[in-house]
C-alpha cells in the first residue's frame, strides 16, 4: 500500500468525517421516518386519512398564491373531464 502524504492523509481523514456525519444524518432520518410513520398509523387509527393528510401538509408548504393557482387548475381539469360541474353565472 503506497505511503500517504500528509495532506493525502488529512483528505482521507476530512473524507472520514464527511462519511460519518452523513451515517449520522442518515440514521436520524431513518428514526425520523419511523416516527411520522407512527403518527401516521395513530392519526388512522383515530379516523383520519393519512393520505389526504400528506397531501393538506404539501400544500401548506406552497405559496398562497401558486396554491390558489393550482386550486383554478384542477377545478378545471376537473371540469374538462367531467368530474365536477362549474356552475353557471349567468
Amino acid at each position: 500500500m503506497p505511503e500517504l502524504t500528509p495532506s493525502a492523509n488529512t483528505s482521507v481523514n476530512q473524507l472520514s468525517q464527511y462519511i460519518e456525519r452523513i451515517e449520522r444524518l442518515e440514521e436520524e432520518k431513518r428514526a425520523l421516518m419511523a416516527d411520522i410513520r407512527d403518527i401516521y398509523s395513530e392519526a388512522r387509527a383515530t379516523g383520519f386519512e393519512p393520505k389526504i393528510m400528506r397531501q393538506i401538509i404539501k400544500m401548506r408548504g406552497l405559496d398562497k398564491e401558486v396554491l390558489a393557482e393550482q386550486d383554478i387548475l384542477l377545478s378545471t381539469y376537473r371540469a374538462a373531464v367531467g368530474l365536477i360541474e362549474i356552475p353557471n353565472t349567468n
